[in-house]
Formats: C-alpha cells, structure tokens, sequence
C-alpha cells in the first residue's frame, strides 16, 4: 500500500487533480461524441468536410493528452501506469509498491505517454485505480 500522510491521505506519488485531468483527457480523446463542444442539435449528417474536422479535433485532442503526460515527472507517470493496471485488474491496491516498481521499469525507457494513450479506457482504468484505494476523482473540483 502506498504511504499514507499525517492526515491519513493516500499518498499516491501524483495529486488527484492531475489524474482527475489525465482521465478527462483520456475520455475526451476516447469517447469524442461526450467529449465534443457544443449544445448536441446539430444535424447527425455531416458532410466530408465536417467529418474531417472532427478528426482533427480529436487529434489535438490525443496530443494534449500526451504532452500533458510526458510533462509529468518520472514518478507521476509511474504512479499513472500503476494505477491503470490497478483499475484493469493486473494488480490490487495491497500490490502498489510491486506495481509501482514494475511501473517504473515498464517507463524506464520514458515512453509513459504512448504506453497510457494505447490503454483502451484509460481514464476509466484510472477512474477505477484511485477507486481502489478509497479515493475518487469525481471528488476533485473542476
């Protein structure tokens, strides 16, 4: 388990409010329709063109997410990885410190970003991690 502060906060080696922005990112990236702006009436068909600004959006969009994370230090993006593996299942919040370390290694060659952004349902995976230990990041103030 992860170490806990004087007030008996989890210490995850990363804020909640950055996970809580890496998973908005990752469901905006993954999930383009909620992830849109806009007030949703607009027609369902889009011509050629419209379609292919939706997908440049969504390319900003991947690269926000990956600079924001490759903006992260070295152990935030561990901790990242750890919790995606916690919240998939590989590991439980009891195995932190083995799937930390394990993390640590997995990015040694500093490509966190990339590995995260291929995580099918990232910021759930996430969501789910930071759920393991008794913490949300609905609780975070956005």
């Amino acid at each position: 388990m992860p170490a806990t502060d004087e007030d008996g906060e989890v210490d995850l080696g990363v804020s909640l409010e950055v996970i809580a922005t890496v998973v908005d990112l990752a469901n905006a990236v993954q999930s383009p329709e909620e992830g849109t702006l806009g007030d949703g009436d607009e027609d369902e068909e889009l011509d050629d063109e419209s379609e292919s600004d939706d997908l440049d959006d969504e390319d900003v969009t991947l690269d926000v997410l990956t600079e924001y994370i490759d903006e992260l230090n070295e152990d935030q993006q561990a901790s990242l990885i750890a919790l995606a593996w916690i919240g998939r299942g590989d590991y439980d919040a009891e195995s932190w410190d083995e799937a930390l370390k394990l993390a640590y290694e997995r990015n040694a060659a500093g490509t966190a970003a990339q590995y995260l952004v291929d995580m099918q349902g990232l910021g759930d995976l996430l969501a789910e991690g930071v759920a393991a230990f008794g913490l949300s990041v609905e609780d975070v103030e956005r």
